[in-house]
């Protein structure tokens, strides 16, 4: 980037091309962060609250015991989409009689901020599924899937009759 000037100075293109490639640099490594932190953040809302549902499952809290504790964040798979506000996830939990994974697709609602570390943010649950495996002796281990989906109301309202609609042509 260096260019020398007639006198065997160093040009002030050169200076400034230097400066602009640093702060391109460090502009782009603070944006990768600032996204890992905000799905850190993500990650970190979606899983809580699905540690919190699945503690008021009697089917999990009886197969892996209570408290049920969330894995590392480098073993959880997350897919955003709809501009942050929709998710799917998927992280390994544990209990003191077991371990499992938790699946769950979840939305927010709220502000479209773009970094929601900022802020609480409030994730509804639409489909959870907890993969359990129970440890025992050969015999005894056990693998099984809870359902945590809530039943969606029955809005399932009578079909009216259709009535024809009166043709605008005309018998000639």
């Amino acid at each position: 980037f260096s260019t020398l000037a007639e006198d065997g100075k160093v040009s002030r293109l050169g200076i400034y091309g230097r400066r602009a490639v640093k702060v391109v640099l460090i502009s782009l490594t603070g944006g990768f962060a600032l996204s890992a932190f905000d799905d850190l953040a993500i990650y970190h809302g979606c899983s809580s609250k699905a540690i919190e549902k699945a503690s008021e499952n009697q089917k999990i809290k009886e197969a892996i015991g209570e408290p049920i504790v969330r894995g590392p964040w480098y073993n959880a798979s997350l897919a955003v989409a709809h501009r942050r506000h929709s998710v799917s996830c998927t992280f390994p939990v544990s209990g003191p009689k077991g371990s499992g994974i938790f699946q769950l697709k979840a939305v927010r609602h709220g502000d479209s901020r773009l970094f929601t570390f900022f802020s609480h943010q409030d994730w509804d649950i639409l489909i959870m599924e907890a993969l359990i495996h129970v440890p025992g002796d050969d015999e005894q281990q056990q693998t099984f899937r809870i359902s945590l989906t809530n039943p969606s109301p029955d809005t399932h309202v009578d079909c009216q009759p259709c009535m024809p609609q009166a043709s605008n042509t005309e018998n000639k």
